[in-house]
């Protein structure tokens, strides 16, 4: 059981790329991106918690159309969910917490590092920041009545492309940069972990890894 929770616990903190993804289809229209984001955590740990390893299908296959699934709910039905007060209040806290990281590092917090300051596992910490979304319907009324609001979607060759473009961008860091980005997002260490691991203090691993986003996304650009 601990091994399966282990796996579980992987699966969440190392595919939150995957949410992004989703989520960015999504922009500009009536949604806030943070809820859009929030909404595709759920999904993301609906998918953990129902991936079946043995059938031989890769965890982005399947968390995907669930992540998607997540995100339009908030426009299809309003995502109306009865949550009890204290839940709520936890709820609240890690969102003003949150916000502090944001300020202190310059950079939204990673979901690893909000869980460490939360002193709960990923799980829990993502779970906490879905909470409180404002919603949006994906129909229009006139006075005509209802309209149905189309929203379009990338077509696969732009994700494979946007790959290709950050999986050559990564490989042109010099090597402690590119262990820095792959020990923060594709492993999912907290600064100080990924500081240890590169003999580095959690401030130069800060401001170093925020040089680098800074200079990848001139590359992508």
């Amino acid at each position: 059981m601990k091994e399966k929770n282990s796996d579980r616990e992987a699966l969440i903190e190392n595919n939150y790329g995957l949410v992004h993804a989703c989520a960015n289809k999504f922009r500009g229209r009536g949604a806030e991106y943070d809820d859009l984001f929030q909404a595709g955590c759920v999904g993301l740990i609906k998918a953990a918690d129902n991936f079946d390893k043995s059938r031989g299908f890769a965890f982005s296959t399947y968390a995907v159309p669930v992540i998607l699934g997540e995100i339009k709910r908030i426009f299809r039905d309003g995502g109306t969910v009865k949550i009890g007060r204290s839940l709520k209040e936890k709820a609240r806290h890690a969102m003003h917490l949150k916000e502090q990281m944001a300020t202190e590092f310059g950079r939204e917090p990673t979901i690893s590092e909000l869980a460490e300051k939360l002193g709960v596992d990923v799980s829990q910490a993502a779970e906490l920041i879905t909470i409180s979304m404002p919603v949006i319907s994906l129909t229009a009324t006139d006075e005509k009545g209802t309209v149905q609001l189309d929203i379009p979607t990338e077509a696969p060759e732009e994700a494979i492309s946007e790959k290709l473009a950050l999986k050559s961008v990564i490989s042109a860091l010099e090597e402690k940069d590119r262990r820095l980005i792959e020990l923060r997002y594709f492993k999912g260490l907290t600064q100080v972990k990924t500081a240890a691991e590169l003999g580095m203090s959690q401030v130069q691993v800060s401001r170093r890894e925020k040089a680098i986003l800074t200079q990848m996304r001139k590359s992508m650009m």
